[in-house]
């Protein structure tokens, strides 16, 4: 049977959207059935409409549909993607997840595949961090993590980060190892939740 992925992130300037589309494509590549979805905005438009790399990504990725509850129900697996907010999950991912205790409540989250990426200014900028507050999260839901560890030779030529795909805001676009590891990541939990959906079958 075919594995159901969700990608759900969040992206201010665009770094983590050109991620989510790797990550995307990754899994399709690997067979899986993939929806791409973003959290809703909390910021205010006025301060939105004063930041051009801002107000540019919101424009070009607006009809991408925002993530749901059901995306969630209907997934085999998740990967979520935030920018770093001071070494944690942004304000917009995180009030998605805390939309999901009555998921949570009913057991409907546990032993789902799930990984996370992310994307920070700096090297030392809060990646990891980020990505294992996200783990914490599933950890309470009972999910199963697939970080990347360094299972493939695109982790490491990425930066190595063994916790999820991640960039660093040097440059106006993530670099092409990035968006490999990040490529990378979409088939591996695409083929590992695929397993999984076997399994039950």
């Amino acid at each position: 049977m075919t594995a159901k992925i969700a990608v759900i992130y969040y992206s201010s300037t665009g770094h983590v959207h050109q991620l989510a589309r790797e990550v995307h494509a990754g899994a399709q590549d690997a067979g899986a059935e993939v929806r791409l979805r973003r959290a809703a905005e909390l910021a205010p438009q006025s301060v939105i409409d004063e930041e051009p790399d801002w107000y540019a990504n919101q424009q070009a990725t607006k009809d991408i549909p925002q993530a749901s509850l059901e995306d969630l129900v209907w997934a085999d697996a998740y990967v979520f993607g935030t920018p770093t907010r001071y070494g944690n999950v942004s304000s917009q991912l995180k009030q998605f997840l805390d939309t999901t205790g009555g998921l949570w409540f009913e057991g409907r989250l546990a032993d789902k595949i799930v990984s996370g990426f992310t994307s920070a200014d700096e090297t030392h900028g809060g990646q990891e961090t980020t990505i294992t507050s996200m783990y914490n999260v599933f950890m309470h839901w009972g999910a199963i993590i697939v970080p990347l560890g360094y299972t493939d030779a695109a982790v490491s030529a990425a930066g190595g980060n063994p916790y999820g795909a991640s960039s660093t805001h040097r440059e106006k676009n993530p670099t092409k190892e990035e968006l490999a590891a990040a490529n990378y990541q979409g088939r591996r939990v695409a083929e590992t939740a695929a397993g999984f959906v076997r399994g039950r079958v």
